[in-house]
């Protein structure tokens, strides 16, 4: 019996005690120890965003094509706009019967044009004031990049004048009406037969309340479908019988 006694005394004393087993609140493996600036450096330090990363391509000014930036090759091409006068312009007749330009740049300095273009900003209303003179450009109609701007026309001399005047004639033909044969409206079109100081012609209009206009100074003015320009240059002594034809739209 009594050794029964002590093997159950010596089975009580073998129970664990989990409490005991427990590892202390303080003991953190060693991995876990950070303080708490590192920790926050830690979250702070984001990769890169692969997004936001520009892969390197072709320049946006990369005029000659080797991959570099020809920005300031833009600049030097620009042309600058200058007002021709007498003292710093000269046109001349070339050959093929062109008009060549002799000029001193803004910068000073003797420039040659073997041809150049001249334009109307305002072919109606001021037809010989602010011409346009610019480079050719068969791709742009002639209108190449503008090398200077005549204020007026008359500063220039007649003989100038003249140059200037017929070369405008040749792009601008604004026949002068002087009689109307007949109008025919054929499905919203009107098609005209009319007597110019160009002869006999005959063209096309469409929307014919915005294409036939009045002037300040009472010309009429009529454009056709093709881009061509009539005028009517006094209407109160116009044939009265082709007034009639056209009064309907005015």
């Amino acid at each position: 019996m009594a050794e029964e006694k002590d093997t159950k005394t010596t089975a009580a004393d073998t129970k664990v005690n989990p409490a005991e087993n427990k590892p202390a609140a303080d003991t953190k493996p060693a991995a876990d120890t950070k303080t708490a600036e590192e920790a926050k450096s830690a979250t702070d330090t984001k990769p890169a965003d692969a997004k936001s990363a520009k892969p390197a391509g072709k320049p946006k000014n990369d005029i000659l094509g080797d991959g570099s930036d020809d920005g300031d090759l833009i600049l030097e091409n620009e042309r600058v706009s200058i007002k021709l006068t007498p003292e710093n312009a000269t046109f001349k007749r070339s050959g093929g019967d062109l008009v060549s330009l002799d000029i001193i740049n803004d910068k000073g300095e003797p420039e040659s044009f073997e041809r150049v273009v001249v334009l109307r900003s305002f072919p109606v209303t001021n037809p010989d004031e602010f011409l346009s003179v610019r480079e050719p450009d068969s791709k742009k109609q002639g209108r190449g990049r503008e090398i200077g701007m005549i204020r007026y026309m008359k500063d220039f001399d007649a003989e100038t004048q003249a140059l200037l005047l017929e070369e405008l004639d040749r792009r601008y033909f604004t026949p002068e009406i002087k009689k109307i044969n007949s109008v025919k409206d054929k499905f919203g079109y009107l098609y005209w037969d009319v007597v110019t100081t160009a002869g006999n012609v005959t063209f096309v209009l469409n929307n014919p309340f915005s294409n036939i206009r009045i002037l300040e100074d009472g010309r009429i003015i009529i454009n056709d479908v093709d881009g061509n320009v009539f005028t009517i240059l006094e209407p109160d002594k116009f044939d009265p019988a082709s007034f009639k034809k056209i009064e309907i739209y005015l």
